[in-house]
C-alpha cells in the first residue's frame, strides 16, 4: 500500500491475510487477520473502541474482579485523557490527520481507534524511549541487535517531509506512545466499509431515527474530520 510505503509509522493496522473457511454445508467465509494493536497484553488495564459518536457506543464494565475483559467505547471514556510527553501529541494529531486523509480519499467511513493503556513502573518512565520525529529522511540503525529509525534531515516545512518517529525496543513499538505515567496503545482498525449506497441509506434513516445526536454512519469527510478532533480533545 503506497500509504504505507510512505508513511512507515501509519497508525493503520497492518492487514496480515485475507482467508476463508467452509464448515460442512454451510457457505465460505471469508475474514482478515490484522496485526494487534493490544500486544503485548499481559499489563494493559483498559482498552477503547472509539469512534468519535455517542449512539450505541456504550458498554456495560465488567462486575469489579471479573475475569472477562471488555473493549469499552467512547461514551466509557468521558473524562478520561490521553497525557503525552515532550513532542508526541503534535506527532499524533499530524499522523491522524494523514490517515484520516487517506482514508476519505477511498471513502471509507465506520472505522475506530483503539486506544489502551497501560501503568509504566517507576524506572520506564522519563525521556528517551519514545522521541517523536519530523524527518524527510530515515535510516536504519542498528543497536543491541536491533533495528532503529534514527534521524534524518529535520525540517517540519520541508516538501516530503513525513510523520516519523524513534520506536521503543519493545514488542509491537510502532503504536506505541509513552506518556509521563502511561503507555498508549494506538491503531486504527476495521478500513473495509465503504460509503455506497447502503450506507448512504443508513445515514438518511438514523438522521430521522436520532436527531441532534451523532453517530457513526456519516460521509467520509465528515467521519474523518469528526475522529480528528476527538483526539484533539482528548490529548493533552
Amino acid at each position: 500500500m503506497q500509504h504505507l510505503r510512505r508513511h512507515p509509522h501509519s497508525l493503520l493496522a497492518r492487514l496480515l491475510g485475507v482467508h476463508s473457511l467452509r464448515v460442512a454445508r454451510g457457505k465460505k467465509k471469508y475474514f482478515i487477520i490484522m496485526q494487534s494493536v493490544f500486544y503485548p497484553a499481559s499489563r494493559i488495564s483498559e482498552r477503547y473502541d472509539i469512534k468519535g459518536c455517542e449512539v450505541s457506543r456504550w458498554v456495560d464494565p465488567a462486575p469489579e474482579g471479573s475475569p472477562l475483559i471488555l473493549v469499552l467505547k467512547d461514551l466509557n471514556f468521558q473524562g478520561k485523557t490521553i497525557y503525552l510527553a515532550g513532542p508526541q501529541r503534535s506527532w499524533l494529531l499530524r499522523q491522524m490527520e494523514l490517515d484520516t486523509a487517506f482514508l476519505r480519499e477511498l471513502n471509507v467511513l465506520d472505522y475506530s481507534l483503539l486506544v489502551a493503556f497501560h501503568c509504566l513502573h517507576k524506572d520506564e518512565r522519563g525521556p528517551g524511549s519514545s522521541l517523536v520525529l519530523r524527518t524527510a529522511r530515515w535510516a536504519p540503525h542498528r543497536s543491541n541487535g536491533k533495528m532503529r529509525s534514527v534521524q534524518g534531515v529535520q525540517s517540519q516545512d520541508e516538501p516530503g517531509a513525513q510523520n516519523r518517529r524513534l520506536l521503543p525496543e519493545v514488542p509491537n513499538a510502532l503504536h506505541i506512545l509513552d506518556g509521563p505515567e502511561q503507555r498508549y496503545f494506538l491503531g486504527l482498525v476495521d478500513l473495509a466499509t465503504v460509503y455506497g449506497l447502503r450506507k448512504r441509506l443508513e445515514h438518511l434513516w438514523k438522521t430521522l431515527r436520532y436527531p441532534g445526536r451523532t453517530f457513526s454512519t456519516v460521509s467520509p469527510a465528515r467521519y474523518a474530520r469528526r475522529l480528528y478532533q476527538w483526539v484533539e480533545a482528548h490529548t493533552e
